[in-house]
């Protein structure tokens, strides 16, 4: 295999990874509170078409992905007041938010299919971009890229040395034992699922603005859902979150990888295997459940109220 070849395929597949490790990451740090937001495909949904509306509108990249993450908070806001302070079934609540976002998302983006706008740019590093190998795939991508790495390191130094982040934890394991303590457990759960809820809108943005500079309906491809099943494929640990995107993005890419080395395979069926991959994995996690109750967070997708 060519060294170009394998250039382009790790760069390809970064780029393919970030934004499911942006709403993977984003998910994560809303479950490590405690609560089990489903809506993740709805938000990104939203926030991939509002971006594009902003970037078409405004051709500034910069307030289209604002724009984008604004849309994705105010979505999760909507999740947080009806499971949190409503106590309704996390579980419904996200189902519905994602539902609504794919309704709400096709109509206001009915008007915009088919338009085009100017991707957002790679940011090469001087004198890193022409390294072999990974000099491409690591110091010429995209702003959103290297945002994607600062915020995985940021999450990463947050929960293993801040107290804030120990508190996140601790109201996830038992918010009843965290509000006696004096943690604010609404509060904390509400900025989580806000974080999330804007790391989906720029997750859903980066495919309309950066990957494929375009809106199409339904445009995410269940990206939204993978992201949920990393989340637990990582077993709620933040370097396993990351290593798991690229690796869902290599899957992704594996019709065009195939095509590339004049591979006689069906492309549809290579492009069938991050969702076949996915079911795999939740069957394998399905068989060591004591396990993976180790590490999930003990109140995830409980109702709690205090005084509860």
């Amino acid at each position: 295999m060519e060294l170009d070849v394998i250039t382009n395929i790790l760069y390809a597949t970064i780029r393919t990874g970030t934004p499911l490790l942006l709403v993977a990451l984003g998910e994560m740090v809303c479950e490590k509170s405690g609560t089990l937001n489903l809506g993740q495909e709805g938000m990104m949904l939203l926030g991939a078409v509002a971006g594009f509306i902003t970037m078409y509108q405004c051709d500034n990249l910069f307030i289209g992905f604002t724009v984008a993450a604004l849309v994705g908070v105010m979505a999760s806001l909507i999740f947080a007041f009806v499971a949190l302070n409503l106590n309704a079934s996390q579980v419904a609540a996200g189902l519905a938010l994602t539902i609504f976002g794919t309704g709400l998302s096709a109509f206001l983006g009915a008007d915009y299919e088919g338009k085009t706008i100017n991707a957002l740019p790679t940011l090469a590093i001087a004198g890193f971009e022409h390294i072999p190998v990974l000099g491409k795939a690591l110091f010429s991508q995209d702003a959103i890229v290297y945002l994607s790495w600062g915020l995985v390191l940021g999450a990463y130094l947050f929960f293993k040395y801040h107290r804030a982040g120990l508190a996140v934890r601790a109201i996830g394991e038992n918010p009843s034992v965290g509000n006696n303590l004096g943690l604010p457990v609404m509060r904390t759960r509400y900025l989580a699922v806000m974080f999330g809820g804007a790391l989906a809108g720029i997750a859903g943005a980066y495919l309309s603005l950066a990957y494929t500079p375009l809106w199409t309906q339904n445009m995410t491809a269940g990206r939204g859902w993978i992201a949920l099943a990393l989340v637990v494929f990582a077993s709620w640990r933040i370097e396993r979150v990351m290593l798991g995107a690229y690796l869902f993005g290599f899957a992704s890419i594996m019709h065009l990888v195939a095509q590339a080395l004049g591979w006689a395979v069906e492309s549809n069926l290579l492009a069938m295997l991050p969702y076949g991959a996915t079911l795999i994995v939740l069957i394998m996690l399905s068989k060591n459940k004591q396990k993976l109750k180790m590490y999930e967070p003990m109140w995830l997708g409980k109702p709690w109220h205090k005084g509860h």
